[in-house]
């Protein structure tokens, strides 16, 4: 497999250098939904040498359409993605070491990552978004945000120290609006900002800033527009994130929701009141009449006409609920916490 980086150290952006440098280097993606799928599955290719992939769920039928890792098979199990996706990278390049996390991008975990060199941000909740902007901030690590829904997308490289954070951007730009539970959403979306994303990632691992967009980017496929903007103007000295006394306030346990409706779902996540690992086989035992599907990742149960994803952090999704107060009765009634 010599061979194998051949046409990418070819191209002059690279080189060998070039390619040396990515094999040195760690990334860490957060999501691995449509976005996650292809970022990780580009990154693998090109032969970074580690990859961490963290996402709470698994795949479903309806992520097929655009999460080009997945499989019906791993739908049909049902598989939790970062496990599902690192399967699949493994058979795409056994050269590099990908590690999976079923769970959430917990402050306490990524402070136990090894030294990361990029993050990439796959998210579909604008609260982790901003855990993963304070932790950026906090340790100097870039990160490139990115977004997309029906034909649209955007994306922002931000480089601590330098650039606007996410925190900065929030009172001016407009970064949260629609989602795919209302518009839906079409796979070359996802693609391009993929793609700008990757990009930008391949140029910081391979040490070479001075090429980066260094614009907030963004574009809509079926009307065919495209915008960027310079956006370091709104870099805030008082931004608690990356202003002169930043105290990354998203990074507090307290400060992070317990309950969110998922995008497309009709579903709502809860989160335990306090970090746990549950017992699946003992939650088995006691609703044994209810248990639709087990795997070594998750258990679901069939409970009040709700479908229960329960996941050994404690994370339940509540299908067949979108109201975060009966979703928390819900859980406090049949898993507790």
């Amino acid at each position: 497999m010599e061979n194998r980086y051949s046409r990418q150290t070819m191209f002059s952006g690279i080189g060998r250098n070039g390619q040396n440098l990515l094999l040195e280097k760690h990334v860490l993606i957060v999501g691995a939904g449509a976005l996650g799928s292809a970022a990780s599955e580009t990154l693998a290719r090109a032969g970074v040498g580690r990859i961490t992939i963290i996402d709470r769920d698994y795949v479903e039928y309806s992520n097929l359409n655009r999460q080009q890792l997945y499989t019906e098979s791993d739908a049909a199990l049902p598989k939790p993605k970062a496990q599902a996706a690192k399967d699949r990278l493994e058979l795409v390049n056994s050269d590099i070491t990908v590690d999976a996390v079923v769970g959430e991008a917990d402050p306490a975990f990524l402070e136990r990552l090894s030294p990361v060199d990029v993050m990439i941000d796959a998210l579909d909740n604008f609260d982790t978004r901003m855990l993963l902007n304070d932790f950026s901030q906090k340790h100097g690590i870039p990160w490139i945000y990115g977004a997309c829904v029906g034909s649209y997308g955007l994306t922002y490289t931000i480089l601590p120290g330098e650039s606007a954070c996410l925190h900065c951007l929030m009172e001016d730009i407009p970064l949260d609006g629609e989602t795919c539970d209302t518009v839906g959403i079409i796979a070359p979306a996802v693609q391009m900002v993929s793609a700008h994303q990757t990009t930008e990632a391949m140029k910081l691992l391979t040490e070479q800033p001075h090429e980066l967009r260094k614009t907030l980017l963004s574009f809509d496929l079926w009307t065919n527009e495209k915008s960027e903007l310079q956006v370091n103007a709104l870099k805030k000295a008082d931004c608690p994130s990356c202003g002169e006394q930043a105290h990354y306030p998203f990074l507090q346990y307290e400060n992070r929701a317990k309950t969110e409706v998922l995008c497309g779902r009709d579903a709502v996540q809860v989160r335990p009141g306090a970090q746990q690992y549950l017992s699946l086989s003992d939650l088995k035992q006691r609703y044994e009449g209810q248990v639709q599907k087990e795997n070594p990742y998750l258990l679901v149960l069939q409970l009040e006409d709700k479908r229960f994803v329960i996941f050994q952090d404690g994370r339940t999704i509540i299908h067949g609920e979108n109201d975060k107060g009966n979703a928390r009765t819900l859980y406090q009634k049949y898993i507790g916490g």
